[in-house]
Order: C-alpha cells, then structure tokens, then sequence
C-alpha cells in the first residue's frame, strides 16, 4: 500500500508536474524515509500519519544531525506527498498542514525508570486468565524491546521457552531475542496453562490472542497499556513503545554495546539506535546538576 502511494506519487511527479529527477528522487527518498520511521518508532503507515507524528520526525532528524536545509526540504517533500493523496481521494487532510520547519527542537523519547517498570510489570494481577496473558504480554515486551506489530504477528511456534528466545521476523528479517527467566515463567504459564483454554479453535496460531480467542490486535494491546499505565499511577505517557525506548535505554546503561541493541531491536541502521546514547547522556547530566554542590 506504501510502496504504492510512493510509486504513483513519483509518477505524478514525472509525468504532471515535470520535476527534474534530482527534485524527483529527493521527495520520494524524504517520503520512504519517513515511512520507515512511521513503521518502526510509530506501528503505523503514511495514510495513518497524523501532524504530531509528521512534527515527531522532524525532530527525529535533527537530533541525528540533519542541517535545517533538509529537515525544511523534508516539510516540503511530505506536505507535496500528502496533497498528491488528497487529490485522489485516498486521505482526507494533509498531517504536514501548518507546520514549520522552524518549530523543530530536540525530543527525546519517554523512558520509565527500572522502578517504573517493575511497577507497571506488576499490575497485571495472574488469577484469571487475561491477568496471565497480560502478564506475559508485558514482561515479553520488555524483556525484548520488540515492537507492538511484531508482538501481536509472533506465532507460538515462534517461542522456545526451553533455550529461552524468541524468533521474531519483520521486513523479511528473521532475528532471535534472548529472554530473562521472569519472562520464560510468564510465557510458560500462559502458555501452558491459559491459551488452550483461550483460542477459538485448535488451528489457530497466533501466541497471543483476545478474549474471543482471536489474534490480538494493535488497537486492543494499546488499551491493555493504557489500562495498566492508569492502574500503576505512572504519569508518564507509556505507549507500547516506551518499553521499547526503556529496554534499549537500561541495556545500554547496564553495559550492553550499541551494536547488540541495534540487532535486538531491528534496526536496519545504527544511526537509529545511536539515539539512546544522548538519551543516557542527557540523564546523566540531569543528575549532575542536581548531585554536585557547585552545578
């Protein structure tokens, strides 16, 4: 569906608009690029993108060293995509409308602390059985950092509970993530004790399903979150994502290389995992200025 819209939006480019080729493979490279990002830090596709998203990824790439020049070409690039889409009926408004390339600054992303994790990994309480699925679905999703769209797709043949991984497959890339023992015996009880009870039928596949028996969906997981999030008291917003960010955040912290963290979260880039490191930096320097008499 992306790939397409991209392909027809060069197309028009060439054939209506008659921009140059350089013109015409900056706003597709700028469009890819940021379907790429919308996939990975946000589960979703560029006809699901909203303004606070487009405004996320201009921050995004500055904060990976884009020169003002190109975040202002990138504004330009998708304001042109998405007026392209409106002209044929495929969204209704354009997410990049009103924005400035002026308006970019620094963003980091939200990171829990270990205390908060602990604390939001305990909520879900294991005496029925959507308590043991969320359990499990929570200490697996931090346990591997994997994204929200990669939890829901994992199938049970996906788990081997007894070396401790789980084989996770996205864009065609096949990776194997390592699990802590808390997150084997959560996944063991579930699915051992809980999921055969669950699934609607004994064909099914997915390993995490809803209480209809059916695959979880993106839409249900992200209430579960939210759920949790109010239950733990936690003011932060968490998003299925904030585990992600926090389990690179506290491996990196903990000594962990930024290639290993790069592999385990699937990014096709170290670029994009380079910024936990001003993450941890900028953490640092908050507990400087607040532990040193003389900062």
């Amino acid at each position: 569906m992306t790939s397409g819209d991209i392909a027809r939006f060069g197309a028009y480019l060439a054939e209506e608009k008659g921009s140059s080729q350089n013109t015409i493979s900056s706003y597709l490279r700028d469009v890819t690029q940021f379907a790429e990002y919308l996939h990975s830090s946000k589960d979703c596709s560029l006809r699901e993108a909203d303004s606070e998203m487009v405004q996320d990824y201009m921050n995004y790439t500055q904060n990976h060293g884009k020169s003002a020049a190109s975040v202002t070409r990138f504004l330009a690039s998708v304001k042109a995509f998405y007026n392209f889409l409106i002209s044929g009926g495929v969204v209704a408004d354009n997410p990049a409308k009103g924005l400035s390339a002026g308006k970019v600054e620094r963003k980091y992303p939200e990171i829990l602390t270990s205390r908060e994790v602990e604390l939001f990994l305990d909520q879900p309480h294991c005496v029925d059985d959507k308590g043991f699925r969320d359990r499990a679905m929570l200490e697996l999703l931090y346990a591997t950092g994997i994204r929200v769209s990669e939890l829901i797709s994992l199938n049970i043949d996906d788990v081997n509970l007894a070396a401790g991984y789980i084989r996770c497959t996205s864009k065609g890339k096949e990776r194997i993530i390592p699990l802590y023992a808390t997150a084997v015996k959560a996944l063991q009880d579930y699915i051992r004790g809980v999921r055969p009870g669950l699934i609607a039928s004994g064909e099914e596949t997915a390993l995490f399903v809803n209480m209809n028996g059916e695959r979880m969906s993106r839409q249900g997981f992200w209430k579960i979150i939210k759920y949790y999030q109010e239950k733990a008291g936690i003011q932060k917003d968490i998003t299925p994502h904030t585990l992600r960010h926090s389990f690179a955040v506290h491996l990196l912290e903990n000594g962990a290389d930024l290639r290993s963290i790069q592999e385990m979260l699937g990014h096709a880039d170290i670029s994009s995992t380079q910024i936990y490191t001003h993450v941890v930096k900028r953490q640092l320097k908050d507990v400087y200025r607040k532990a040193h008499p003389r900062a």
